[in-house]
């Protein structure tokens, strides 16, 4: 038995991890769970057929005799031999235990060489969230380089380069030439020189994009008649889009169905678009001048469209983010002046009103340029922004920064002036359709634990946070002695003195001390509760007529969203997922019994330009309209949800947005602003099946 046993094993050993002929200068070839196949000279190279079976990590390790000198990058011949991607992971080792590790996505079709710098990098080291779309040429040479590698900050020596294929369910057949370390900086060849003078890409194709003045002068003319031939629809779901003194923008339930309803007291279902605005193009150029070509200089009347922002952005976002500060230059308003001249702003402002309202919208979502709406049969929405010197809590998350500590009577003075600052001439505007409070908030941070998040940053405050005070106030309350409230979550604590020391670690739920939940979830509720009181409560003083409308959710809690559904008109979600019911609980929002509001939703790709497909990849252009169609009907059938708006109304710089180095394909428009017309015309056609559902 023992003797089988062994022979089993033998025979699985050999079966799983062998070894192919060495390779060139006695490199040494380990195989686990791959079949090694013939030599093949395919371009003058030798490379070898190697079949990746279905397991959990097939690899091929390559171990030269002595290590390769770290010269700069990793460099190997790859051939994809099935007619689909495959994914495809690098790992390298180095000495003293260092690792660099790579995935990379390689596509069906001919020979070319994979690149991995011997460094840690990615995209935002270049000051944008996602990198140039491999594979490139460059040099005549069809190239796939890595652009993020995480690991080591360098590798002198190589030991080992290990690929793999991640849980094939299929066997993949790739042909894999000699591994190397060679000097060169194709990363930064990679980045250099991407963007034209019009923002765009340069080395992509697709048709929207233009090549000289004349050409995106007449692209405009041609849409302009376009438009011409459209109805120029009333725009808000209304057979006319006249206001009367009737009333103001409110909500009903009706048959079981929540509805917006116009100030003419006919239902509303808010179709919107976000920051629909002319400065959207700005991207800092200061210190990576060579990633630009033919960039207007700065002077004459080009100096309007550069600008310098100093401020670097303390936040999760734009953390790790280089190129964040300095000079900028706005590429879209720069388009804008090119095809209308010194009255482009009025120019873009007309015809952007005119494109919204014969696309099917009705509503200006935030950060828009509410002069497009006022007055013009669009409804549109202002964001209360809270700013000032108040106490704040750390959740560990804090994307846009910290929690704002609602318990800091500073915070209640701050939300005045900011409630009567965005009142400020609006309060007898009918066509405003409510108000945003901040936006995408820390209320919880992401993982299986992360509803807590609030809670527990709470307590690992300062002793002065008013937040960390009240909440201890709250547990005193309830056990009165701090030995209870010890043995209720199992840790030692007697004095509650312990619980006010900065950085105390409190303790994760658990079933064995369920009090814990219970007390962070009343926590939670208070926390929430006090800030959207705050404001409601502001707002109702300074703008009684006109709807709150939410804070905007991202990361939330269930105790987030119930208070916000007890003080606020509408509750605003922002969405990023195939359909809404994948991207909030929609039956908690039910029970809730209060109208909900898609704050933002959107689908990208990356086959017009710029890099990144946001968080909600779609494959090409023409899935980005069927995803926005199906997501739209979707919304437009739940009986809670009464509008969604887009994001955004244009594409984000290919180079990355100030904020936080953003750079998606999100636009309804270009950065030349020319629509995307495929993509137009199944969002105007979705939006018209919408505004005809009773």
């Amino acid at each position: 038995m023992r003797t089988s046993a062994a022979l089993v094993c033998l025979i699985l050993s050999i079966a799983c991890r062998a070894e192919a002929p060495a390779g060139a200068a006695g490199l040494q070839v380990g195989l686990a769970h791959v079949r090694a196949g013939a030599e093949e000279q395919i371009a003058g190279e030798t490379m070898r057929r190697y079949t990746f079976e279905p397991s959990a990590q097939p690899s091929v390790r390559f171990s030269p005799a002595r290590p390769w000198l770290g010269e700069g990058e990793l460099r190997v011949s790859v051939q994809n031999a099935m007619p689909w991607a495959v994914t495809l992971s690098i790992d390298i080792e180095g000495t003293a235990g260092a690792h660099l590790k790579a995935t990379v996505g390689l596509p069906a079709g001919p020979a070319q060489t994979l690149i991995v710098p011997l460094h840690a990098t990615s995209p935002r080291a270049f000051g944008m969230q996602a990198g140039p779309p491999m594979p490139v040429q460059l040099g005549g040479q069809r190239v796939l380089l890595a652009t993020t590698v995480e690991g080591a900050p360098s590798l002198q020596a190589i030991r080992a380069v290990q690929l793999s294929i991640p849980a094939p369910q299929a066997a993949q057949v790739l042909l894999v030439g000699t591994p190397g370390a060679a000097a060169g900086d194709t990363l930064h060849d990679v980045y250099a020189g991407i963007v034209d003078r019009y923002g765009q890409y340069t080395r992509g194709q697709w048709p929207e994009k233009v090549h000289s003045d004349a050409a995106l002068r007449s692209a405009h003319v041609r849409e302009r008649a376009q438009l011409g031939g459209m109805p120029g629809d009333r725009g808000d779901g209304r057979p006319d889009g006249r206001t009367s003194a009737a009333g103001w923008f409110h909500t009903r339930k009706l048959h079981g169905r929540w509805q917006l309803v116009a100030p003419d007291g006919h239902p509303f279902f808010s179709l919107g678009v976000n920051a629909v605005a002319p400065d959207g193009g700005r991207s800092y150029v200061q210190g990576r001048e060579w990633m630009f070509t033919g960039r207007p200089p700065a002077t004459g009347a080009w100096q309007a469209f550069y600008g310098e922002d100093d401020s670097r952005r303390d936040t999760g976002a734009a953390g790790g983010l280089t190129y964040n500060h300095g000079r900028w230059f706005d590429f879209y308003a720069a388009n804008l002046y090119r095809v209308d001249g010194v009255r482009w702003r009025e120019a873009w402002r007309e015809r952007t009103r005119q494109r919204l309202l014969a696309w099917g919208f009705n509503t200006l979502g935030d950060w828009s340029d509410e002069t497009i709406a006022r007055g013009h049969s669009l409804a549109y929405t202002r964001s209360i922004n809270i700013t000032g010197d108040y106490a704040n809590v750390a959740t560990g998350y804090d994307w846009w920064g910290r929690m704002p500590d609602p318990f800091d009577p500073h915070f209640a003075a701050a939300t005045e002036r900011a409630v009567a600052k965005a009142a400020e001439g609006v309060r007898e505007d009918r066509w405003l359709l409510g108000y945003f409070a901040d936006n995408e908030l820390a209320w919880a941070s992401p993982g299986a634990q992360g509803r807590w998040a609030l809670a527990l940053g709470t307590l690992r405050g300062e002793p002065r946070s008013p937040a960390k005070q009240a909440f201890i106030a709250m547990l005193m309350r309830k056990y009165g002695d701090a030995l209870r409230l010890g043995v209720a979550w199992g840790v030692g604590v007697t004095r509650w003195e312990a619980l006010e020391q900065a950085g105390f670690q409190a303790p994760l739920p658990s079933e064995a001390h369920q009090a814990i939940a219970q007390d962070y979830s009343a926590w939670l509720r208070a926390y929430a509760d006090r800030y959207f009181r705050t404001v409601a409560q502001a707002l109702r003083r300074h703008d009684p007529h006109h709807l709150f409308l939410g804070g905007r959710f991202a990361v939330r809690t269930p105790e987030a969203v119930a208070a916000c559904a007890q003080w606020c008109d509408v509750v605003s979600i922002n969405v990023y997922a195939d359909l809404p019911q994948h991207g909030m609980d929609l039956a908690a929002l039910h029970q809730l019994d209060k109208p909900v509001l898609v704050s933002e939703f959107s689908f990208g790709s990356i086959d017009r330009g710029p890099f990144g497909a946001g968080p909600v990849a779609v494959w090409n252009e023409a899935r980005r309209g069927e995803a926005y169609a199906r997501f739209l009907a979707a919304a437009a059938t739940d009986p809670a949800i009464v509008g969604a708006h887009w994001f955004q109304y244009a594409d984000e710089p290919v180079s990355g947005r100030l904020l936080d180095g953003e750079n998606a394909h999100f636009g309804l428009v270009g950065i030349t602003d020319i629509p995307f017309a495929a993509f137009v015309r199944t969002v105007r056609n979705a939006n018209a099946s919408v505004r005809k559902t009773p």
